[in-house]
């Protein structure tokens, strides 16, 4: 199988560099080295983590067509990993859960500036 091709074509296309992904995987970077050049296989838990980095299925990077999101963010992929799977909902659903975030977020700036103004008087 050529996974660690398919990975470097992605990491390539995507501008990262090898030791990003290794970080991300949790992998000595001359192992992840070693995936790239197909001498080594990755673990299931390494491989849903670069998946989950790249924004894509394990199934993506193993069928590999050249079609890879246009986006990844490493900061923090439990948030991104939601925002992907709202995305994927349909609009009436996406729509409910932005109006949802959105009230919460009014709901906490008026308690902030009720507080503030409050402790001014």
């Amino acid at each position: 199988m050529q996974i660690g091709l398919n990975i470097k074509k992605i990491r390539e296309q995507k501008g990262l560099l090898q030791k990003e992904i290794a970080l991300a995987a949790g992998l000595h970077p001359a192992n992840y080295n070693k995936t790239e050049k197909g001498e080594r296989e990755l673990s299931i838990e390494a491989l849903n983590k670069i998946a989950q980095l790249f924004g894509m299925t394990i199934d993506q990077i193993i069928n590999y067509e050249g079609n890879i999101p246009t986006e990844v963010t490493i900061e923090n992929k439990n948030i991104n990993e939601r925002l992907l799977l709202i995305e994927q909902l349909e609009d009436e659903d996406k729509n409910a859960i932005y109006r949802i975030i959105d009230g919460m977020l009014t709901k906490s700036k008026f308690k902030d500036f009720f507080n503030k103004n409050v402790a001014a008087l």
